[in-house]
């Protein structure tokens, strides 16, 4: 018996033009370029011109997620944004970005799981895609997370970038089967007992502030490898298949540290694993879809392949899905 899955036909990224080095920052911060790799594994990071919102990394994004799929905005039907940084507190970015992109009259609206939302917003976009509800939906993870930023705080102010990803997805027939194309399982968590290692100490409904991000690194990192690793292994029985059968796995690039420490508990093999929070530091529920951009511009990613995603954030927030390209 055939079923409908959700397939990623299409993946698109877009960087802002301005490139901040670890020595860069060193000029007024209290850091170095050697203490933020050795802890973070950071080199450099994106940021957004004084006039760019966030919109104006996600529309690009989505436009060449568009073109990678054979589709146009004119195809498009529904729009979901996973972001933290808005650029207003209404309306929706996906409704922003809906007009920057010519996109005709359908669903649009955002998700907020901070650091998990894109892995969140492919959970709620698959709900519409498999049921029949969207024949082509833009998934889209950006933010301009350095607007957030204590740049006195030299713990967090190195950690963050901005930048913008996106996927298409578009219903295609299955077997029902783990070889099928599309998502194939999803382990989605949240503990909101644990908001204070990981938040943004101001808001609209609070003191009126957009306020400064704020981490207790140390339990943020030990919880990440614990919880992410649980979730992974359960996208995975969701999903069908051993942790092992994955081609490539492609985590949320908060710091090298966690992915490796992720990937070590998990046993996968760390050539399998696509980094690039080198160059682009933490882009929060930008950084899946950039991460699976690159991959796939470089050539390792390839169609047919089995991906495992995963993203941990404040909430705290977390969770992992499987993929078949």
């Amino acid at each position: 018996m055939s079923v409908v899955r959700s397939v990623v036909t299409g993946v698109g990224g877009y960087l802002p033009d301005e490139v901040v080095t670890n020595s860069d920052l060193a000029k007024f911060v209290d850091t170095s370029d050697e203490w933020i790799v050795e802890r973070t594994g950071i080199r450099t990071r994106h940021r957004a011109a004084p006039d760019q919102a966030v919109s104006d990394l996600a529309a690009p994004a989505a436009e060449r997620a568009l073109r990678a799929a054979g589709r146009t905005a004119a195809d498009v039907d529904l729009i979901i944004v996973a972001t933290t940084t808005p650029d207003l507190t209404f309306p929706a970015v996906a409704t922003i970005v809906q007009r920057k992109i010519g996109a005709p009259v359908g669903i649009a609206f955002d998700v907020q799981a901070v650091c998990s939302g894109f892995v969140y917003a492919l959970s709620v976009a698959d709900g519409f895609v498999a049921r029949g509800r969207s024949r082509c939906c833009l998934v889209i993870g950006a933010e301009t997370m350095t607007r957030l930023m204590d740049w006195e705080d030299r713990g967090t102010c190195v950690l963050f970038g901005d930048g913008a990803g996106a996927v298409v997805l578009e219903p295609g027939e299955g077997a029902g089967n783990t070889e099928d194309r599309g998502l194939l399982g999803f382990a989605l968590r949240a503990d909101g007992g644990k908001q204070d290692l990981l938040y943004v100490d101001g808001g609209v409904s609070t003191d009126g502030r957009i306020g400064h991000l704020r981490m207790q690194g140390n339990q943020v990192f030990r919880h990440a490898v614990v919880n992410i690793s649980e979730a992974v292994e359960a996208a995975a029985a969701d999903a069908g298949v051993p942790v092992a059968s994955v081609d490539w796995f492609v985590p949320h690039q908060a710091n090298q540290r966690i992915l490796d420490g992720v990937a070590k508990r998990l046993g996968i093999d760390p050539a399998k694993v696509i980094s690039t929070v080198a160059e682009h530091a933490n882009t929060s529920a930008a950084s899946i879809p950039l991460a699976m951009d690159q991959g796939i511009r470089d050539g390792r990613i390839k169609p047919g392949q089995l991906l495992l995603l995963e993203a941990m954030g404040g909430g705290l927030t977390w969770g992992a899905c499987v993929v078949r390209l």
